[in-house]
């Protein structure tokens, strides 16, 4: 079940008796865990209603005894286990899994990855009775419209260009990401439209100097521009580090090697194909008509050569500038 659809029902009232958390990405299971371990009971219940057991110090033993009390002043009983793909016993669990307490609600989070479903018994009885969330990792191109999402619930507006700076410049930790957007809601009125003068003041993204105008600058082969970004970056090298750079630049001449397939294509076609926002189909398919395939393809080779450097790999000198400046330089020049 989707992490949105779960919080909805856990506002209305709507509770299961076992919410079973597993996958790969940590964010949502501790948004649905957290919300259950704040709001279900009031502070006067937590006390006797409430307890919170980490799986590296339980079996299933000490779960189901938890679970099984009856609560007191209260309507419900939450019991918690954190970190439960350490729990060596977790699928001895199946046979409460299978029949749950009704005035009990456990849940539990198994971070990193998911749950063995070859563990059929306990699995089928989760199937059952639980609601199950399994949360996977974004990929990196669903991440500006996560980012429109999230301000769109804080009631802000947020344009295309403006998300995908965000995100190239945050990258795929949504925890970082939903905090950057809670200082914007902090600040800014609710209709307001994030502009890249907000995501300079109060997330520290310049919104001249930053990953998504230095490709800009390279698609257009404006030199001038691009030897300026890359002299910022390596000026604030905590801000704008390196290796996530190269990986920008690796999924940037990426998606132009589509974007050279299909450049006679109508715009859909290619971002259909290249999995990206429509907004951003011209630029790719305008950067195109300045590089032959031969060029991308050298560009992956430069990209290599710079990524072995900056990790000291086959080169006793790392100077960031000189890295970027090579890159250009050669990237330029073929």
């Amino acid at each position: 079940m989707d992490h949105n659809k779960i919080l909805s029902d856990l506002k209305s009232g709507n509770f299961a008796p076992i919410y079973f958390l597993h996958g790969e990405e940590d964010y949502f299971i501790d948004l649905v865990s957290d919300y259950i371990e704040d709001n279900i009971l009031n502070e006067g219940e937590k006390s006797f209603n409430q307890v919170v057991l980490y799986g590296k110090e339980v079996d299933f033993k000490q779960v189901t005894d938890q679970v099984m009390q009856y609560p007191m002043m209260a309507s419900h009983r939450v019991v918690l286990v954190k970190e439960a793909q350490s729990m060596s016993s977790l699928a001895e669990l199946a046979p409460y899994f299978s029949n749950p307490s009704e005035s009990s609600i456990l849940v539990i989070s198994h971070k990193h990855k998911s749950f063995d479903k070859r563990k059929k018994k306990a699995w089928d009885a989760l199937k059952k009775n639980a609601v199950i969330l399994e949360s996977k990792k974004l990929y990196d191109n669903q991440i500006p419209a996560y980012i429109t999402g999230i301000a769109n619930e804080h009631q802000l507006k947020i344009s295309n260009k403006t998300a995908f700076i965000i995100s190239e410049h945050l990258g795929n930790d949504l925890n970082k990401i939903s905090n950057e957007i809670e200082k914007l809601r902090l600040n800014l009125n609710e209709g307001t439209e994030i502009t890249a003068d907000h995501v300079q003041e109060f997330i520290g993204i310049s919104k001249d100097y930053n990953i998504f105008e230095l490709q800009k600058a390279i698609g257009s082969k404006n030199k001038m521009k691009a030897y300026s970004i890359v002299k910022y970056f390596s000026e604030n090298k905590k801000t704008h580090p390196i290796q996530l750079n190269i990986g920008s630049l690796y999924n940037y001449f990426s998606t132009l090697l589509i974007a050279k397939k299909y450049e006679h294509k109508d715009d859909r076609v290619f971002a259909q194909k290249a999995k990206i926002n429509p907004y951003f189909a011209r630029d790719y398919k305008s950067a195109a008509k300045y590089y032959s395939y031969p060029q991308i393809r050298k560009s992956f080779e430069l990209l290599h050569q710079m990524d072995k450097a900056s990790k000291g790999v086959e080169s006793r000198r790392f100077n960031e500038l000189g890295l970027y400046q090579e890159f250009l330089y050669k990237l330029f020049a073929v």
